[in-house]
């Protein structure tokens, strides 16, 4: 393999086409978390969705706060998903990220209560907002 392929940095270049490729697939899940996260809607903090960050994609991500949302369907419920989901939070948490995990389902039936579980990990990680519904 080139050395230029072996840098973390040019990793990351690579993964920028595979980030593309699954904003343009989210599912309906993540449509609905990008349609209350986007244009700084929760507590005026900026997210970004399907960003790269060592050797993971990360569905939603907030630098500000070193918080990273991730929402599971019913495949994450496997046991072999469980496990690399595992070591994918431990890997991030070893790094300084918080990983909110969120299941598909929770979201679609209760939005607003997930908002206000990610506003407050948002607010716990120091960063100043307003108060919520603002």
């Amino acid at each position: 393999m080139p050395d230029s392929v072996k840098s973390p940095e040019r990793r990351g270049d690579l993964k920028q086409p595979l980030a593309s490729r699954l904003r343009q697939g989210a599912t309906d899940a993540e449509r609905k978390m990008w349609s209350l996260l986007r244009s700084k809607r929760l507590g005026k903090v900026r997210f970004r969705r399907q960003q790269p960050i060592g050797p993971y994609i990360v569905d939603f991500y907030c630098s500000a706060a070193k918080l990273i949302v991730e929402l599971d369907g019913g495949q994450h419920g496997a046991e072999d998903k469980m496990l690399y989901d595992e070591e994918r939070t431990a890997w991030l948490n070893a790094q300084g990220y918080r990983v909110l995990r969120i299941w598909n389902g929770e979201l679609l039936k209760d939005a607003d209560g997930v908002m206000e579980f990610i506003y407050r990990a948002v607010q716990e990680s120091g960063v100043p907002l307003p108060p919520f519904g603002v």
